[in-house]
């Protein structure tokens, strides 16, 4: 009788799966580079759309003190727009090397999931640059009057992807937490009752991934509280699903075996 296993399973030596993980990360590195390449060229236009919140604010242009800055703030965009865009085709290339070693009913529950990290994060970062205006203009307000503020072109830049990563991140918190719900690790009984824990640990997640103003911790912070209450709903969900499942299963089991057979029939 065969031995029950992944549905692509196949007997590969250490030296081939080595073989293919790196053929898988060099198709990662390789799509990365290609989005590297195409994001720097369009480096500017992506700047300028991220200091008109700033600017709008300011009334002031941007400065730079140094002849690398507007370089160095140029690769460190473009970086970011390569992880952010090439995720998809980088996660992908490590699915396609996991995936043949899962079963069928490990493939339908992680793939959700991995289409939704990038989803997710996507979703966040697009939240935390909608802010951007409003925390500048918060930010502002604390700069005493007839003072100039002179933004750095690098100095902004790290803050603004700072922020974009920490909203972005922030927003897979309802990924996570539900995937481990899903896979029985966590329940949402003991998330809840972990809730006082949470709220905390948010203000601190947010103070570790934003910059050090009170500003930009607290809207962090109360997105953060509340994926996590999306979090408990979710996983609600996904419980009394599995919970119905497993009864139903039960039940069916049970009749098999409680249910006579057939007689055999005599000529």
């Amino acid at each position: 009788m065969p031995i029950d296993g992944p549905e692509d399973d196949k007997p590969m030596p250490l030296l081939d799966h080595l073989i293919e993980l790196r053929q898988r990360l060099v198709k990662a590195l390789i799509g990365f580079l290609i989005v590297f390449v195409v994001a720097f060229y369009f480096s500017e236009p992506v700047f300028k759309l991220l200091a008109a919140p700033l600017e709008a604010v300011t009334k002031r242009p941007m400065i730079v003190t140094d002849l690398l800055e507007g370089f160095m703030s140029r690769v460190k965009l473009a970086a970011f727009i390569a992880i952010l865009v090439g995720f998809p085709w980088i996660a992908g290339q490590l699915w396609m090397f996991v995936a043949p070693g899962l079963y069928k009913k490990e493939k339908a529950a992680f793939f959700p999931f991995l289409v939704a990290t990038p989803i997710n994060f996507y979703i966040g970062a697009m939240i935390g640059y909608m802010l951007m205006p409003l925390l500048w203009e918060v930010l502002a307000r604390y700069v005493p009057e007839g003072v100039n503020i002179d933004a750095k072109m690098n100095e902004y830049v790290s803050r603004v992807l700072q922020l974009t990563f920490a909203f972005g991140f922030s927003f897979e918190l309802p990924v996570l937490l539900t995937l481990l719900v899903r896979v029985g690790m966590v329940s949402t009984a003991a998330l809840a009752a972990k809730r006082r824990y949470a709220i905390v640990g948010s203000f601190v997640v947010a103070a570790v991934l934003t910059p050090p103003d009170v500003a930009s911790q607290v809207a962090l912070a109360v997105p953060l509280i509340g994926l996590y209450e999306v979090s408990i709903l979710i996983g609600r969900v996904i419980e009394r699903r599995k919970a119905a499942r497993e009864k139903a299963e039960a039940d069916a089991s049970e009749k098999a075996v409680t249910s006579p057979g057939e007689a055999p029939s005599t000529s």
